[in-house]
């Protein structure tokens, strides 16, 4: 999670950062390449608006509001990356509601000066608080990256009624073991490129061409490894809220100094009841092996890792991602 001196695509890249039992490959629903558009039109009863939260006012939208089926919370990662980039998760609507927000300080949101709103606690307490404006008795969640964090530290600490399932994406449940695997990720680098890093963590100097040249090396191994990277994408860059993913990340993907650094909750992963899936790319900066960690921490939880993907695995294999996902929705609520 680097966060860059300047340039939207260097936002972007800082806030995305933030196997056990597989899930049978029995066939299940197919999933068509659709435009946004298409997806919108495939899921009638679109909702959006504005919900009062603790701080300010968060922006959300519904599709396919009423399709039957358990509806579909999304949490996006950053902090402060908005839900553009998860845009692919709208094909789901066809059979259930899917939920989209903005955090607090990104997006469509309000984007609030006071840092002190930027803390764990509150994201939670913005949580529970979009759950109860829009009726969700019954709900699955899915966090990506930090939306995972954010759905655990929910189910921790409030333990709420109701949730059916659990999809974590990329998830970043221990920041001393992600910094570890991101450590890892460096030190496999061309030797151009990591002497590049190394020489700017040292200075604490992150704005350079150069810097941001390496990292971009580093982004697609391990960030996204399409090319070019998808317009949903870049849309999250174009709205990021960086004043949020700076205060509670910090200044570098190799080193943590934000209100995040000390959040570890492999320990509590067992005593989460409900079933839950992790997902993964091969080359995730959420690795299989520290994910593998989370997934043998969760009572009967199910995990798939994604070959050939990284963090972004839901943009390179959107297909097979929306088809493991509904699949596993499917047999939580049976």
């Amino acid at each position: 999670m680097t966060w860059p001196a300047g340039g939207a695509l260097r936002a972007w890249v800082a806030a995305c950062l933030l196997a056990g039992l597989c899930l049978p490959l029995a066939p299940a629903r197919a999933f068509e390449p659709m435009t946004l558009e298409q997806r919108m039109a495939a899921a009638p009863g679109v909702r959006e608006g504005y919900i009062h939260v603790s701080g300010g006012r968060v922006w959300y939208r519904v599709l396919g509001a009423d399709r039957p089926g358990v509806p579909l919370l999304v949490l996006h990662g950053g902090p402060g990356a908005p839900h553009d980039y998860l845009e692919p998760l709208a094909a789901l609507a066809r059979w259930r509601p899917v939920i989209f927000y903005d955090q607090l300080g990104c997006g469509n949101s309000q984007r609030p000066v006071d840092t002190a709103l930027w803390t764990l606690k509150r994201f939670v307490t913005e949580l529970a608080q979009v759950r109860a404006a829009l009726t969700l008795p019954r709900v699955h969640i899915l966090g990506q990256s930090w939306g995972g964090m954010l759905a655990v530290e929910y189910l921790l600490t409030h333990k709420p009624p109701g949730v059916t399932s659990l999809v974590l994406a990329g998830p970043c449940l221990s920041a001393p073991e992600f910094l570890a695997d991101q450590r890892r990720h460096l030190a496999a680098l061309p030797q151009l490129a990591r002497n590049v890093i190394l020489e700017a963590e040292l200075a604490g100097e992150y704005g350079s061409p150069e810097y941001q040249e390496a990292m971009m090396v580093f982004y697609r191994q391990h960030l996204c490894r399409l090319d070019p990277w998808p317009a949903c994408l870049k849309r999250t860059m174009d709205k990021m809220g960086q004043e949020v993913y700076l205060h509670m990340w910090g200044p570098s993907e190799f080193t943590l100094t934000g209100t995040l650094k000390d959040y570890d909750r492999v320990s509590r992963l067992k005593e989460l009841a409900l079933p839950v899936l992790y997902t993964c790319g091969e080359h995730d900066e959420a690795t299989p092996a520290t994910t593998r960690l989370y997934q043998q921490a969760t009572p009967g939880a199910q995990m798939r890792v994604f070959a050939g993907a990284s963090h972004e695995h839901h943009l390179e294999q959107p297909q097979e991602f929306l088809r493991v996902v509904e699949e596993f929705l499917e047999q939580a609520e049976r």
